[in-house]
């Protein structure tokens, strides 16, 4: 039997806009597998990245509940939920969130320290992930000095640091190119095939093609789509 990464159920969240509330996501519930890439495509401003917080457990919702790998993330206080988050989950952003002073090493590296420290292991794990990325040559770099899809690549990288369980990627090919687009959406696939699970929200059809089941969201519903083969 497949395992269950995540579990969402009956999801809710809303936002107090200039002209009242908004409800950005609305009764929500999706489950993404080990081995699975899934998809969430819907225009913007229909509640995905909302929902991704959510599912990260970065952004609490108003109801219903986030189960990742059978853990409830809500149920924690602050700092075990953080660690736990570091522990178990990978963000992939479209702006990247690199910190700008810091090379591409200590990028790499920084989601050790919620885990609780950048020990000897980490510092390795950090190299082999460079050359797996092809950064060998840009491990002292900062952001400012590379490439677009080099911060992606070291986005990705960062995000795979404690070898977490799911990644969630947020329109993850927005800033890059086509060639740049597919190579990040194959590494993608490539974690989801390697028994990871993946739920990347997007408003790109040619991105969602790369998944498994596509489902769309649109004003806070979640609509399910055609499943791919």
């Amino acid at each position: 039997m497949t395992q269950t990464m995540l579990e969402i159920k009956d999801l809710t969240k809303t936002y107090n806009g200039p002209h009242g509330p908004v409800r950005a996501v609305d009764g929500v519930s999706l489950s993404v597998a080990a081995r699975e890439f899934v998809a969430v495509q819907g225009p913007s401003g229909c509640g995905k990245s909302t929902l991704l917080l959510a599912a990260g457990a970065l952004l609490r919702p108003d109801s219903g509940e986030v189960l990742l790998d059978g853990q409830a993330p809500y149920r924690l206080g602050p700092e075990q939920r953080a660690r736990f988050r570091a522990a178990s989950v990978g963000f992939v952003f479209q702006q990247f969130h690199l910190v700008p002073y810091l090379d591409v090493y200590d990028n790499i590296l920084a989601p050790s320290l919620a885990a609780g420290g950048a020990g000897g292991g980490a510092r390795e794990r950090a190299k082999e992930l460079a050359e797996h990325f092809g950064l060998k040559d840009r491990l002292h770099h900062v952001p400012a000095a590379l490439s677009t899809g080099e911060r992606q690549r070291v986005a990705l990288a960062r995000a795979l640091l404690n070898r977490p369980k799911l990644l969630l990627a947020d329109e993850v090919t927005g800033n890059l190119d086509a060639e740049n687009g597919r190579t990040v959406l194959d590494y993608l696939c490539d974690f989801a095939q390697s028994g990871g699970a993946v739920l990347m929200v997007t408003h790109d059809v040619d991105a969602a093609g790369h998944a498994h089941r596509i489902v769309r969201l649109e004003r806070g519903k979640l609509i399910p789509g055609e499943v791919k083969a």
